[in-house]
């Protein structure tokens, strides 16, 4: 885990250029012919990043965006009119059955389908309209790491292509010189804050909630911890009770109109005494984490990459192996 998610910066930078033309090509065609909706379908931490891809796209395009749920096509056998529809599919291993029966399924029905996934010659490579490759890279830890930057990355930049917008175009330019610099960042307080915990919030908001629920299941896989991910706004109907004197909470924050509203909510909790580790801001009672600044949709993918740092020392000071969490496969392949 730790060698695969350090080799995040060179899969980065390859993948930018490798996918350059691909994905402009692709751009002009959603702007030729912009999509009524966009809906993605995803598992795990493919899933996290279909979240990121969700308020990207919403907040950058005229598109709705929802999420499939792959049961109704491979289980219930629904029919959903997918007519001028852009679906996207995300997964590392492009093989499991739901995945490809939703992708088949929204095919049939009139969708355009496009699949992001890591294995090149995988069966949803072959199905899908449009077949994107992440180019991370083998990946055999069972947590995936560079994968999911990879992921966060080509979403990002399929955006930027699509919408023209230099500014994020240029901020992707500078992202893996970045990623070195995340990885560096010193999480040693988170190390010592959750080394004896049993359970913890994250929380972000925005284009950091996907990175919230990356970091919960990271908690889960390789820590032990049991964590649960929250929106800054909806942790406050009814999960907030949970939150008083020594319970852990990690929060991230990025530069754009969620952070004063992060930063007001870890204040709240540090007056109930909680121990709050705040990446992106600063809060009175929080132990401010060290981060990198940049694009306000680049930031959430540069926290995300100091906090695997973080997870891995943290799995061994709890005595666990993270490349080999109990129970867990790399692949999942599920119906």
């Amino acid at each position: 885990m730790f060698r695969e998610a350090a080799e995040a910066p060179q899969v980065v930078a390859a993948q930018l250029a490798r996918n350059a033309a691909q994905l402009a090509e692709l751009g002009a065609r959603l702007r030729t012919a912009p999509p009524r909706a966009v809906v993605t379908c995803a598992r795990g931490s493919s899933d996290h990043a279909a979240t990121f891809a969700r308020y990207l796209v919403e907040a950058n395009t005229q598109a709705l965006t929802s999420s499939a749920a792959p049961s109704l096509s491979s289980l219930y056998e629904s029919s959903t009119d997918m007519r001028d529809v852009l679906f996207v599919t995300i997964s590392q291993s492009g093989k499991s059955p739901d995945l490809l029966a939703a992708t088949e399924h929204a095919r049939a029905n009139g969708a355009f389908t496009v699949a992001l996934c890591n294995t090149p010659d995988a069966p949803l490579m072959r199905i899908a309209d449009c077949a994107v490759p992440l180019h991370a890279g083998r990946e055999t830890s069972v947590a995936a790491t560079k994968s999911y930057i990879a992921t966060l990355c080509c979403v990002t930049q399929l955006v930027a292509s699509w919408t023209q917008q230099l500014d994020l175009s240029a901020a992707l330019a500078r992202l893996p010189a970045q990623l070195e610099q995340a990885w560096e960042c010193d999480w040693s307080k988170a190390v010592e804050t959750f080394s004896e915990a049993t359970s913890l919030f994250v929380i972000a908001r925005g284009f950091g909630l996907a990175i919230a629920q990356e970091a919960a299941l990271k908690f889960k896989e390789t820590c032990g911890l049991h964590a649960e991910a929250f929106s800054s706004a909806e942790v406050r109907h009814g999960p907030m009770a949970l939150v008083r004197a020594g319970f852990p909470v990690l929060m991230f924050a990025q530069d754009d109109e969620t952070r004063s509203g992060i930063e007001q909510l870890a204040a709240e909790f540090a007056a109930r005494d909680a121990r709050v580790l705040l990446a992106g801001a600063r809060a009175r009672g929080a132990v401010s984490l060290p981060t990198v600044v940049a694009h306000p949709v680049i930031e959430p993918i540069l926290m995300i990459q100091s906090f695997y740092a973080m997870a891995n020392q943290l799995s061994l000071a709890r005595g666990l192996d993270p490349d080999s969490p109990p129970h867990l496969n790399k692949i999942t392949e599920t119906v």
